[in-house]
């Protein structure tokens, strides 16, 4: 994943394009998926980087994951994008942002980032939040869709930290794996649950 990103990045830099900014947030719309090559989520599976500690809550990763319960789920996520919020001892709570069309993970990232440590976005930059400081206030509703409990026992690959300052980048990925419905349909019903929340 380093090696896609760092792509990414490098094409930005050659363009005049700054992280964070409206400019480079135009450009990864609109040439995102030509970088990525024709199976980025293959790509990420690829990469060498090693394994993210999720015993650190507030960062963001990629990995493959096969839930326990999917015969009952009207669909999932095979490859989540996932920031961890909470551990447990069998998993964690964690915000998959595949949940949302790419115009609203920004949203929301934006939002998420007053929760900043610190805005140096190195290896030591991670976002404070809990479950109870986002439903506590409907700034953050559009975290609710993107909710989601996973299972050690079921992920399929290790984990792929995203760079602090690569968040913007990988969010617009099209790296989302659903089955059982198309992305589509899925984003179609998280806006539908996010106009509804009170």
């Amino acid at each position: 994943m380093a090696k896609l990103l760092d792509r990414l990045a490098r094409e930005m830099n050659r363009t005049g394009i700054s992280h964070r900014s409206p400019k480079s947030r135009a450009w990864l719309k609109r040439n995102v998926k030509n970088l990525a090559g024709n199976n980025p989520r293959l790509a990420l599976i690829r990469d060498k980087s090693k394994r993210g500690a999720i015993s650190v809550i507030g960062r963001m990763y990629f990995y493959s994951y096969d839930p326990k319960t999917k015969e009952t789920l009207p669909y999932y996520d095979r490859f989540p994008l996932v920031i961890p919020i909470e551990p447990y001892n069998d998993g964690f709570l964690g915000l998959n942002l595949h949940y949302l069309p790419p115009q609203l993970r920004l949203v929301l990232l934006d939002k998420l980032y007053n929760l900043l440590t610190d805005t140096s976005f190195d290896e030591f930059t991670r976002l404070k939040l809990s479950y109870s400081l986002l439903s506590s206030t409907s700034r953050y509703k559009e975290f609710q869709p993107c909710l989601k409990r996973y299972l050690f026992s079921h992920l399929r690959s290790r984990f792929i930290e995203v760079p602090a300052d690569q968040w913007e980048i990988a969010i617009f990925l099209p790296t989302e794996q659903f089955v059982k419905a198309s992305s589509a349909k899925v984003h179609r019903e998280s806006r539908k649950q996010i106009r509804n929340s009170p």
